[in-house]
């Protein structure tokens, strides 16, 4: 398959990695950065053979998208448990940004492996070949969704109702919250007025509950309804059923934003506790097409049966308790699970690239 050209300068890559979110839920900022003890480096490259040995050991990165620490604790379990499964030494790391997270795998060609989001991933493979292998799974989802909102009082009831009203979004490196709308805008030929960043997928969505915006976009995580209902699917009403909506409000301890059984999972939880009748507030209008979940990629030069094995070793970790304390905390990357993923499925972020006017031209000054 031909992909879209995509080079641009290098400022813009960074500006635009350190500002894409990872995943699903929005989180605090890391600390600036946090590392497990690093290997000693060689002074030499390497032999293949001598991958993933105490001298070599194999480079697991992870984007600093939550707390690099609890990163750090939770991916030392993942190797521990690798390491007794395949016999293989892993060292992890955090980098300082999605950026150098990118820039390392890239410097890394034979031996890194990188838990990176979908924009993060393209970039990654346009720049050297990174290739993709696993995609996370949350609550059965190995996609998710941008979201547009608006008041449940305005009389929005379209896109073509958003023409030259003010748009809230969380910032343009936002892949749920501002570039996955872009081909839905641009086919429905929604040209919005004022603009307002938000800061942040909260930031949107009480950009809305505030009337300082008419609409706003941000990220979709489907609900999860009460046990013994069957599950939301594709088609459904992405938003609480109408006459659920006055019953929504947090629970006791804040930790849950619920609506008579039903457990909102999109960006309007995140303001739960600030506003509580946020639900009673604001509305969904529709949702984007899908987009796939974030990834676990390989470098370019990876040795395919040391990779094999890894994918093997994973997939068993996953059905393990020890997942739930590594990246299946909900304080990590809340993967729930992983199912396999191509890179044809990430054609749909290029699509975004491209419509945003980004390309990868001048990568190399």
């Amino acid at each position: 398959m031909t992909k879209p050209s995509m080079t641009f300068p290098l400022l813009a890559i960074l500006a635009l990695l350190i500002a894409a979110c990872a995943a699903p839920m929005p989180v605090a900022a890391p600390p600036a950065a946090a590392t497990a003890p690093p290997a000693e480096p060689t002074a030499e490259p390497t032999a293949e053979s001598d991958i993933g040995t105490e001298a070599n050991p194999i480079r697991v990165l992870f984007v600093p998208s939550v707390d690099a620490n609890v990163i750090v604790t939770g991916g030392e379990i993942m190797a521990q448990a690798l390491n007794e499964a395949t016999g293989l030494h892993f060292t992890v790391s955090v980098p300082t940004s999605y950026a150098a997270t990118i820039e390392e795998m890239c410097a890394s060609p034979t031996n890194s492996m990188g838990f990176i989001p979908g924009l993060g991933y393209v970039l990654a493979n346009q720049l050297c070949g990174v290739d993709v292998s696993f995609k996370a799974v949350r609550f059965g989802w190995d996609v998710y969704w941008a979201q547009v909102l608006v008041r449940r009082d305005s009389d929005i009831d379209s896109l073509n109702d958003l023409n030259g009203l003010r748009w809230a979004y969380p910032d343009a490196g936002s892949t749920s919250g501002y570039l996955a709308v872009l081909p839905l805008f641009q086919e429905n030929n929604v040209i919005a007025g004022e603009t307002v960043e938000a800061g942040g997928h909260t930031g949107a969505v009480r950009a809305i509950y505030n009337n300082e915006a008419d609409f706003g976009t941000t990220f979709f995580s489907a609900p999860l309804k009460p046990e013994g209902e069957a599950p939301w699917q594709v088609g459904d009403d992405p938003d609480i059923p109408a006459e659920l909506v006055d019953e929504c409000a947090p629970t006791e301890d804040g930790a849950r934003l619920m609506c008579d059984g039903w457990r909102v999972l999109d960006a309007r939880a995140s303001l739960r506790q600030e506003a509580p009748d946020v639900i009673q507030q604001v509305r969904i209008l529709t949702l984007s097409p899908a987009i796939p979940n974030d990834t676990l990629s390989f470098s370019p030069q990876f040795p395919a049966d040391l990779r094999a094995e890894i994918e093997e070793a994973l997939v068993a970790f996953a059905e393990t308790e020890a997942w739930d304390q590594s990246i299946g905390n909900q304080d990590f990357y809340g993967w729930t699970g992983l199912s396999p993923a191509s890179d044809e499925e990430y054609d749909v972020v290029r699509q975004m690239i491209e419509i945003a006017g980004l390309t990868l031209e001048d990568i190399g000054q």
